[in-house]
């Protein structure tokens, strides 16, 4: 081979690397460009979900992802979300952020609906608004959506309930679902609950008992608010229903301070006892019109499996233990109330 053609062949390779090392380098540039647009980690970690509204659009998803920094690079999100058509398919619900997401599984997690489900777990929340402020906290709907259909006549009646009433349809437990399930879904959810909680041995009881399931569970609320123990439960379930059977006031405190509106209530005065109230077991017979509080399950099984017992009368033991003593005749139970009296007084609590 000549020195010329030498020296062409050799320019030749320069030429044929030259491109081969420019093709690397622009493949490479581009190679990683869309590794980091579409696989690189891009999670910050400082927060564990993203919320979409229903109805938000991407500006909304970009304004909640500023709002709680949890992406490293906006920016290749943004060029990442444009490719894939988030705008089209973007779904409402709440989405758990693992640690190391890169941006493809994060918008095909967005865009699939594949959602995180909330737990709820509720039990002796005192008042409807306290549930709306619950429900609140934990779904997409605000405390006022979820108190404008509690207070609703047309829904709560669909459901055989009233405005009094209402309240017993909520069975304290845990539940999952997602975090967008809508007001009313979730009324729809509660009153299924309701009724699977309701069985026919459940109803037969309360028939026995001359009760319908929502007068047990207005019980409950009594007897959950009075018990600080559940052994105790059924014990107090019969003396209410010894009250109710031989129509005697009940005189349950507890429905005395729910009438009041003041749980900060340690000892029911006579002042107290005046008020006028449907709520107000002192001055009207029979049960309230509805709960003082979410009855539990162990409270509505309590009353459904109440104790045969005489006892009409009943006081908390001086000794503070959260226990009762329990009596048939009013001598033995002024005995009891003098103690629990002189208790309450030595340690100057008169309110």
């Amino acid at each position: 081979m000549s020195n010329a053609e030498n020296k062409s062949t050799k320019k030749g390779t320069k030429v044929v690397l030259a491109l081969l090392l420019a093709i690397l380098v622009v493949g490479g540039y581009y190679g990683l460009k869309f590794y980091k647009v579409y696989f690189a980690a891009n999670t910050t970690g400082k927060s564990k979900y993203i919320y979409v509204r229903t109805g938000a659009d991407l500006d909304d998803l970009f304004q909640e992802i500023r709002l709680k920094d949890v992406l490293t690079d906006i920016g290749t999100f943004s060029q990442a979300a444009a490719k894939m058509e988030l705008a089209r398919s973007l779904k409402p619900g709440r989405y758990k952020l693992a640690n190391g997401m890169n941006n493809r599984s994060i918008i095909n997690m967005l865009k699939s609906g594949n959602q995180d489900p909330v737990k709820l777990k509720f039990q002796n929340i005192r008042k409807k608004e306290n549930f709306a402020a619950y429900l609140s906290n934990n779904l997409e709907p605000d405390s006022l959506t979820f108190i404008n259909l509690l207070d609703s006549a047309a829904l709560i009646e669909k459901y055989g309930f009233n405005k009094e009433n209402s309240y017993v349809m909520f069975i304290p437990n845990t539940y999952e679902m997602y975090w967008n399930t809508s007001a009313s879904e979730f009324f729809d959810r509660m009153h299924t609950e309701y009724d699977k909680f309701w069985t026919a041995a459940r109803k037969q009881k309360a028939a026995a008992l001359n009760l319908t399931p929502i007068q047990v569970s207005i019980l409950a609320s009594i007897v959950d608010a009075e018990a600080l123990y559940d052994k105790e439960m059924p014990i107090i379930a019969g003396l209410y229903l010894n009250r109710l059977n031989k129509g005697i006031l009940l005189q349950a405190d507890p429905t005395v301070i729910y009438a009041n509106d003041d749980f900060t209530v340690k000892r029911v005065t006579n002042s107290l006892l005046r008020v006028d109230s449907r709520y107000n077991t002192y001055k009207y017979a029979g049960l309230p019109p509805g709960p003082i509080m979410m009855p539990s399950i162990n409270a509505v099984d309590a009353v459904l499996n109440k104790q045969d017992n005489n006892y009409i009368y009943m006081c908390a033991k001086e000794d503070f233990s959260g226990y009762h003593n329990f009596a048939v005749t009013v001598q033995e139970h002024e005995k009891n109330a003098k103690k629990y009296r002189d208790a309450l007084n030595k340690r100057n609590i008169y309110k």
